[in-house]
């Protein structure tokens, strides 16, 4: 993407009512003024999913259209690419749907705890390297934040075609004690499959799939015997 349509995309999201791009600064010092005050924002008090790393907000988006009666907010650093998923949901008046310009580490300065219900982690970058652990979305760091967010048994999906990353997870999730609800290395030859899993595909997916790459996918709770500490 040339620099000229970034700013111009930039621009654009500055004028989106559904793009919401706080400073970091404003974050840290704890002055987000949406923190536990979603469903205000949505104007009900439907639940409250999570896309982190939302990309062009395919995901988002889809799952937005499939159930009206929740809420999604796609969270990504980059402006550029989640500016696409902005626009379509504008264009389609899908008043269900938000977009967070911010680091996936500031999680837990954007929601208040309990507030969201739903995680979706969707192909994200599995960080092969052993240096790079800290840069997992799954890391056991990531994974406290994302439970100190969660409502009580609120659920965290990751889809991805790292069989790595599937394999990592679920040896900390058997190493907390925590056994899946859901766990398949190849989901979309699983005959019960849930539609939003299979239902959805971003384009990058739609290649995997052409490369003949599995996709697996996973669904955990954090039971409340898990010390968040």
């Amino acid at each position: 993407m040339g620099s000229k349509n970034k700013l111009k995309r930039f621009k654009e999201n500055e004028s989106f009512e559904n793009v919401i791009q706080p400073t970091r600064e404003a974050l840290l010092a704890g002055d987000f003024s949406r923190k536990g005050m979603w469903s205000s924002y949505f104007q009900n008090n439907n639940p409250i999913v999570v896309e982190l790393g939302c990309g062009k907000g395919e995901y988002t988006v889809g799952l937005a259209r499939k159930n009206p009666n929740i809420n999604y907010i796609g969270i990504d650093i980059k402006g550029a690419r989640f500016w696409r998923g902005a626009k379509t949901a504008l264009e389609e008046d899908l008043t269900n749907v938000a977009f967070v310009r911010t680091q996936i580490e500031l999680v837990e300065q954007v929601f208040a705890q309990d507030e969201v219900s739903e995680i979706w982690i969707t192909f994200p970058d599995p960080q092969y390297k052993f240096k790079r652990t800290h840069h997992r979305l799954t890391n056991p760091i990531f994974l406290r934040r994302y439970q100190n967010i969660l409502k009580p048994e609120g659920v965290l999906h990751l889809k991805t075609d790292s069989s790595f990353l599937h394999g990592y997870t679920l040896g900390l999730l058997d190493g907390w004690g925590i056994k899946p609800q859901m766990a398949h290395h190849d989901i979309y030859h699983y005959v019960h499959a849930p539609q939003d899993v299979v239902g959805i595909q971003t384009f990058y997916e739609q290649q995997y799939r052409e490369q003949g790459i599995p996709i697996t996918y996973l669904k955990f709770s954090f039971p409340t015997h898990v010390s968040n500490q």
